[in-house]
């Protein structure tokens, strides 16, 4: 579904990543994974069309696509939830969520509301909040509105940039057991974070990134595995510490994961 062939980007005439190729297949949840400032979100960018290209490609279902705008990608159905959350907290809930929609407006304000409580029904606290402003929610609960919001897009791609950064263990549970919902709906997902052990225990394949480039690639199970990617490259070689630790791995159990030794 969504190739890179030796894709450079980056600000200002320096780039960030450097010929990277990875590849997407339809339904696939495939996680990049890496340290902080590695290029993962730089990555994303570059495939949703928020930064242009240095040089490569970028093609979804064998069109190039890296020259069109972040507009028309979302018109193909690639999607971006960054980093950060990025809700609008002075607007209403219900407001985040049609700005999601804007690209589909043309299909109706009636159809957009019934897309709008199809997907909080996934989301039951917002559909609860719905008219009240997005910055009265938690942390976790704005991480729960800019997934929905990208949902309203109606994607095919949904590209995941450190969607548990911040959140307390039982939170980042959610949001992957939302992702792997996701992906039973059919969805691809390119899930960037720096949790490896859970992006990698629910991914069908993984990417680590380092200074740039991809330094090894593999199924999700076989870079958890390699003791030296949780060491050297991913920073999750020692045992998180005290009780966030213990909680995490009792929920990380509901999931069914594999963590890495």
């Amino acid at each position: 579904m969504l190739e890179v062939r030796q894709l450079s980007a980056g600000y200002g005439g320096h780039a960030v990543v450097r010929d990277i190729s990875l590849r997407l297949g339809k339904g696939e949840i495939v996680a990049l994974v890496g340290a902080n400032g590695a290029g993962k979100s730089t990555l994303a960018k570059a495939i949703s069309g928020i930064l242009a290209p240095q040089q490569g490609e970028i093609l979804l279902d064998g069109v190039p696509i890296g020259r069109l705008s972040a507009r028309a990608r979302v018109l193909l159905g690639v999607v971006h939830v960054p980093e950060g959350r990025q809700v609008f907290g002075g607007l209403s809930i219900a407001e985040n969520l049609r700005l999601g929609a804007w690209t589909q407006r043309r299909l109706g304000a009636q159809a957009i509301e019934k897309r709008m409580r199809q997907v909080c029904e996934r989301f039951p606290v917002l559909l609860e909040r719905l008219h009240e402003p997005a910055g009265t929610l938690s942390g976790g609960q704005q991480q729960m509105l800019a997934i929905a919001r990208g949902l309203m897009a109606e994607p095919r791609l949904l590209l995941l940039d450190e969607p548990s950064l911040g959140l307390s263990p039982i939170l980042v549970v959610e949001i992957f057991r939302l992702v792997q919902a996701l992906r039973a709906q059919g969805i691809s997902i390119l899930l960037a974070e720096q949790n490896a052990r859970l992006s990698l225990g629910i991914a069908d394949r993984g990417y680590v990134i380092e200074t740039g480039r991809v330094a090894l690639e593999g199924s999700g199970a076989q870079l958890l595995a390699m003791r030296e990617v949780a060491e050297r490259y991913l920073g999750v070689g020692k045992a998180l510490e005290g009780e966030a630790s213990a909680r995490l791995g009792s929920l990380v159990a509901q999931l069914g994961l594999a963590l890495a030794p």
